[in-house]
């Protein structure tokens, strides 16, 4: 009886084919954003992003954050002019400087206080005003944190503003969407018309 050789039997998928099929990539579904195609986006607001619309994604824990690190700059940055003042003491540069002083920082803060809580409610009705007060609200700092934080105790700074014209502009958008889907004719924008035969 004559000895065939065996041959091995080649399995049909190869252990290393030519084109090696590639796993699927892990796609993380990013956070929810409230978006809509082709409709008004909400406006970020700083450290709070857009969060303030669903009130989701950290926004409760981003305002206790945010209210106690204005409060503490604002403990903070009282020391600090606390130790200024008592240098223009030690320097012996009179009673007048220092009551200058004073009046000068109260004076802007409060203007500063004042300004950055009506940013938080409206826009401002001449940008170039604003613009020239910049260095006011400057020396007035701890005016501007402190409506910072007492604005953070009830919402996120400029959240109120930012909502009334978010619903504003959805509300205007969908106005806008019926009436084009009422309108055939908006809709196609009077093209593909069959002219009529006579």
């Amino acid at each position: 009886m004559s000895e065939h050789p065996v041959h091995p039997v080649q399995p049909e998928h190869p252990e290393h084919p030519e084109h090696p099929e590639q796993p699927e990539p892990h796609v993380r579904s990013a956070p929810h954003e409230p978006r809509r195609n082709g409709g008004p986006e909400p406006e970020a607001i700083r450290f709070f992003g857009t969060t303030w619309v669903g009130h989701d994604r950290g926004y409760a824990l981003r305002r206790v954050v945010v209210a106690a690190s204005s409060l503490v700059t604002t403990v903070a940055a009282c020391f600090v002019l606390r130790f200024a003042y008592e240098g223009l003491e030690i320097a012996d540069v009179g009673a007048f400087v220092g009551v200058l002083v004073i009046a000068v920082f109260s004076v802007c803060g409060a203007i500063a206080f004042r300004r950055t809580w009506d940013g938080f409610q409206r826009r401002p009705a001449d940008p170039a005003r604003e613009e020239s007060l910049r260095s006011v609200k400057t020396i007035g700092f701890i005016g501007a944190l402190l409506a910072y934080f007492l604005r953070s105790l009830v919402e996120a700074p400029g959240e109120g503003l930012r909502r009334a014209e978010y619903e504003t502009a959805l509300v205007q958008y969908e106005r806008r969407r019926g009436a084009r889907a009422g309108n055939p004719a908006a809709r196609s924008g009077g093209k593909g018309r069959k002219p009529k035969r006579t």
